[in-house]
């Protein structure tokens, strides 16, 4: 086996190799197509041996973060919620990329893999079968029933792993997809139930500030989203026109409107949030249709100059949108010292009150922990200085925000937090880092930074 000076040397190596080769386009220009569509298949080659190497090293990484580590294990003594975030963080990859790499080194790292796909981690280890590859026979196959025996599932995938190489990712996928469906004739409803577990909508922040939902529906659900969409969209998609007066006239206006249709479908589907909220909101923390909170600064706003931020959002609106915001909303001022502190209220409470969770979320803007993007919906209050251990007060100055898992992970794992003019730090437990050196704790709130410069 090699040892760990080997491996790095080996990986070095390889780092080397690559980093020599030409890079200048006008070499690629100049050769002819059998040339070039070999390198293609060359370079193919090598982005599936770099990923399968990157995929043992995140399924060891995942071993040595099991959830039954708790948090001892690698991802969150290093302060990650898991381990996919802590191969994230390291190599710089996506979230996607991060989590697939995972996914497929835990066939091969861990002693609880699953057994049918057995031929699959030993495909990626042999360098036979490539991790997207991989990925495609884990989805398209699923998991035993009892009407699919894991064996009936073994034969499966090695009969996939074997025709691999002759096929792209995408297509394997499919024909894997083929195969579950042939051995599981009887499975639909089973199938169906699946799918219906999987369904999920994801809401991300983008880097260039704008937000995107990513809604995964199940065919029954698909079909009512599917049937308002076609609703929204159909005359410009070449529907049906010829309708009664009444459908006609909608049908004109839509074809008038000057929304790209895209837009279009955004708006009508946020005024249909909107009103479902206002009709039923028992289903929602809080009651009454969505709330957004808007900063502003109280001259700007006199002024009717310069800009606000949307709470939890990173990039600026203009004057005029935070003055028809606030047309319909309630103007409550939180007020800053120079320092970016706030007001204090004393011991006389244990937990902090909802004016003062309004202040925090304004002076935090979300989880002030390292690099974490909670917004602070989601995030709750911490007493730098601990109610029962310390004595510590309930207020601002010694009050900060923190998602649920940092909030955990700080008082599980020895981390502590401090203050000084109005500055927080965040201070390692030894075994972290033995010198214990303050890590600097950053605002999240893109209007505080601006006003504090």
């Amino acid at each position: 086996m090699a040892s760990s000076s080997t491996l790095i040397a080996q990986h070095d190596a390889v780092v080397a190799a690559l980093s020599a080769v030409p890079d200048d386009p006008a070499l690629y220009s100049s050769i002819d197509d059998e040339i070039l569509l070999r390198l293609a298949r060359t370079t193919a080659r090598e982005q599936q041996l770099v990923t399968t190497n990157a995929a043992l090293i995140a399924g060891e990484i995942a071993r040595r973060s099991a959830p039954q580590l708790g948090s001892t294990g690698l991802a969150q003594r290093l302060g990650h919620r898991t381990p996919q975030e802590l191969v994230r963080v390291t190599t710089g990859s996506t979230k996607r990329e991060a989590s697939t790499a995972v996914r497929v080194g835990q066939l091969v790292a861990t002693p609880d893999s699953p057994p049918w796909l057995a031929p699959v981690g030993a495909a990626v280890v042999d360098r036979s079968l490539s991790v997207a590859s991989a990925e495609a026979i884990r989805n398209g196959l699923g998991e035993p029933t009892l009407d699919v025996s894991v064996e009936m599932l073994r034969d499966a995938a090695a009969r996939l792993c074997a025709l691999a190489p002759s096929v792209d990712a995408d297509r394997l996928f499919q024909i894997a997809r083929q195969q579950r469906d042939a051995i599981d004739e009887a499975g639909i409803a089973h199938r169906e139930r699946r799918q219906r577990e999987q369904r999920s909508l994801r809401f991300r922040k983008l880097p260039d500030g704008m937000s995107q939902l990513i809604w995964t529906l199940d065919p029954e659900s698909a079909a009512t989203v599917s049937e308002l969409y076609d609703r929204t969209t159909s005359p410009r998609r070449g529907g049906p026109r010829f309708v009664n007066p009444d459908d006609a006239a909608t049908s004109q206006a839509l074809l008038g409107d000057e929304r790209t249709t895209e837009q279009l479908v955004s708006d009508v589907f946020l005024d249909l949030l909107r009103s479902g909220a206002h009709a039923d909101s028992s289903q929602l923390l809080g009651t009454g249709a969505p709330v957004l909170r808007v900063l502003v600064a109280a001259a700007s706003l006199e002024a009717h100059e310069g800009h606000g931020h949307i709470e939890g959002q990173s990039t600026p609106i203009s004057i005029a949108t935070v003055e028809r915001l606030s047309c319909n909303g309630v103007i409550e001022p939180v007020e800053f010292d120079e320092t970016g502190s706030v007001i204090d209220l004393g011991r006389e409470q244990r937990l902090y009150s909802r004016r003062q969770r309004i202040a925090l979320a304004a002076r935090d803007g979300g989880c002030l922990w390292g690099d974490c993007e909670r917004p602070p919906s989601w995030c709750e209050a911490h007493h730098t200085k601990f109610w029962a251990r310390d004595g510590g007060s309930t207020n601002l100055e010694d009050g900060v925000l923190l998602c649920r898992h940092h909030h955990l992970l700080l008082h599980n794992n020895g981390w502590e937090i401090t203050h000084d003019g109005g500055k927080y730090f965040l201070i390692p437990p030894p075994d972290i880092d033995p010198e214990q050196r303050p890590i600097p704790m950053h605002t999240k709130s893109a209007a505080l930074r601006e006003m504090l410069g």
